[in-house]
């Protein structure tokens, strides 16, 4: 999965500040964070926003299709990541219907 770190920054540019966005590396791809809950992936320099039916009522018929293999279907996004406006309405709704993270629990070291 090849991945420009140019097109990952272009997308989360594209985003309000008020999403605060922020992303990561992993796994060969990036995952895009917004208020800290996982909101969309890129892969191989494409962008997949994770499947809430307000991001299905805001997009209408989304295109679906997995990040990389065997994963679950996403939304992927072609061309609408130049509407920055609509691309944050996306991220939004999105991050809205998705839970809290889960806190982690720290392991106690043995001594």
């Amino acid at each position: 999965m090849a991945n420009d770190k140019a097109f990952v920054q272009y997308v989360v540019d594209q985003i309000d500040p008020s999403a605060d966005m922020r992303y990561r590396a992993m796994f060969g791809g990036y995952t895009l964070y917004s208020h800290d809950k996982v909101v969309a992936l890129i892969c191989d320099n494409q962008l997949f926003i994770k499947p809430t039916e307000a991001g299905r009522a805001l997009i209408g018929k989304p295109e679906e299709a997995p990040p990389y293999p065997g994963a679950k279907n996403c939304f992927l996004m072609g061309d609408e990541i130049d509407d920055g406006e609509w691309l944050t309405k996306l991220i939004a709704v999105t991050e809205a219907e998705l839970p809290k993270p889960k806190l982690r629990k720290k392991k106690k070291k043995k001594a």
